[in-house]
């Protein structure tokens, strides 16, 4: 066994040296070639700019919201607009998986530079499921501009970066938001995939999204612009090559086995069932026209390093949502508040303000690890007063109540949600200050978050949507999750309401004894400032 141990560590051993000599002295390409564009602002003209004029002609200077709830509609909203786009389309992306409605997409992309569109999509290196070869060839088209944001240049195997590049490489491009002529956009806590969009039948994440109208999808464009021509931002073909003779026909085959598949029909049936643009142009869309900001981290953090701190999302959030007089609602499937955090979230709540945390339980959680730094925080939010929530694995949790979705009023219930995941995370990224202000974006209330990967998002200003969000919480937020508490000898308790009545657990609920171990001992290391 011992030969077995010493055997692996030289293997491992090696790789690092092998690695190291390979890409150890390897540099990212110059960008003195590539060439700058901006978003195009004569776009009043378009369908979709004559909709978003008419809709909202009388809230000058404001946004249309509209919420974006449940995973089919969230995909079909995201087609129509790609579909509604007469002259530009800018994609900004985290993870884009290459599964079925990853592809369904990049077709949807595809076809609208065919009939013309201008497509621009930066994409963050880390989370693409796309092949390098097709990357390549959809570069190639005429119509379509792919960069890539803090690229790898180990492309084979991009963890093996990390061993050489790790200051570089552990920052990341969170940022999410599809925006169409400079008009429409969505902004929120999807990426492109199934798990997202409510094809995944294992696994689907509860998130939320936003459809944004008028200034704030200028206000997004702009923002795309910052880091399309930021010194982070690469062209494709600089990192993976120009494609080769078969990479066209390849991707052509493949986009047209997605179309043709079962699900794509699925898919298809729900983009019928969304009459978006027609109740947009006709006003007979449910947008509410409020003021809203469009916040987002400098791309310079993505460099590390000194950066002026209020330059931050973090410290813009804070300005533009104000301090909670009386309540403060917040959604965050990855929650690690850090000492800082902990005790300014325990001062509100000693303050008088009625502090609710909603979070992934351990069950729930698809990264243990990051529990860990929550973990250790729970004590001493508990004993300020701050109420703690964790979604169960196996109970959707709905972002907003009585939100219209983006389906046609005859469309079945099942129809809009999803196709029946085994399994549910928590993955929206929403807070609610005095049910009045609201924060939905990128932003997970944690350390990397705080200080490693960039961040957009909106604050909104609506009653409305505040007041939305926070009455489901206080509906369905204790039959959806387990409740933590400090029971009488100060350990934790988790409460779960059942139709057979409360149960209560004395540990994490669920979740096995080795994972629970696991978390234990991670919790003991000095690794929450990259959680």
């Amino acid at each position: 066994m011992k030969n077995i141990v010493l055997a692996k560590i030289a293997r491992f051993a090696t790789i690092i040296v092998v690695t190291s000599w390979l890409f150890g002295c390897a540099s990212l390409p110059p960008l003195d070639k590539r060439l700058p564009s901006t978003y195009l602002s004569d776009t009043a003209g378009t369908r979709l700019g004559q909709g978003v004029a008419a809709a909202g002609a009388a809230y000058a200077g404001k946004t249309g919201i509209y919420p974006l709830q449940v995973p089919l509609d969230a995909y079909a909203a995201r087609v129509v607009l790609i579909r509604a786009a007469e002259r530009t389309l800018d994609l900004q992306y985290y993870i884009w998986h290459g599964d079925t409605s990853g592809y369904l997409i990049l077709d949807e992309v595809w076809q609208a530079a065919q009939r013309g569109v201008r497509v621009r999509m930066l994409l963050d290196d880390n989370g693409i499921g796309i092949p390098d070869a097709e990357l390549a060839a959809l570069d190639a088209h005429p119509n379509i501009e792919i960069r890539l944001f803090n690229p790898f240049l180990q492309r084979g195997f991009k963890t093996l970066g990390y061993l050489v590049d790790f200051a570089r490489l552990n920052h990341r491009m969170h940022n999410k938001s599809l925006t169409a002529d400079a008009q429409a956009t969505i902004v929120g806590g999807r990426n492109i995939g199934d798990e997202y969009l409510g094809a995944n039948p294992q696994m689907a994440f509860s998130d939320l999204d936003v459809v944004a109208l008028g200034t704030a999808a200028r206000e997004v464009s702009v923002e795309f612009d910052v880091y399309w021509n930021s010194q982070h931002a690469y062209p494709v073909a600089s990192i993976v090559g120009e494609p080769g003779p078969d990479a066209a026909p390849a991707l052509d085959a493949k986009l047209a086995a997605h179309r043709t598949s079962a699900e794509a029909k699925k898919f298809g049936e729900a983009v019928l069932r969304t009459d978006f643009v027609d109740r947009l142009m006709e006003r007979r869309l449910d947008v509410e026209w409020v003021p809203a900001r469009v916040l987002y981290d400098p791309p310079e953090k993505a460099a590390g390093g000194d950066i002026e701190e209020s330059s931050l999302l973090l410290h813009q959030m804070a300005r533009h949502l104000g301090s909670p007089q009386s309540t403060y609602d917040l959604v965050s499937p990855y929650f690690v508040p850090g000492a800082a955090g902990t005790e300014a979230l325990a001062r509100d709540a000693r303050r008088g303000v009625k502090l609710r945390i909603v979070t992934n339980s351990l069950a729930a959680n698809d990264m243990a690890s990051v529990h860990s730094g929550y973990a250790k925080r729970r004590t001493a939010l508990l004993e300020a007063g701050v109420r703690l929530y964790e979604l169960k694995p196996d109970a959707a949790m709905p972002t907003t109540p009585g939100t219209a979705t983006a389906t046609k009023p005859d469309s079945s219930k099942t129809a809009g949600s999803g196709m029946g995941s085994s399994s549910i995370a928590l993955h929206a990224k929403t807070m609610v200050v005095d049910r009045s202000r609201v924060f939905i974006g990128s932003f997970n209330t944690d350390q990397r978050s705080y200080k490693l990967n960039t961040e957009m998002g909106l604050v909104i200003e609506s009653a409305k949507l505040g007041n939305a969000i926070a009455q489901m919480l206080d509906q369905r937020a204790e039959r959806a999750a387990y409740e933590v508490r400090l029971a009488g000898d100060g350990s934790l308790e988790w409460i779960e309401t059942t139709d057979d009545g409360v149960v209560r657990h004395s540990n994490e609920p669920k979740a096995s004894l080795g994972k629970r171990i696991g978390v234990g001992l991670l919790s003991l290391l000095p690794i929450e400032w990259l959680l």
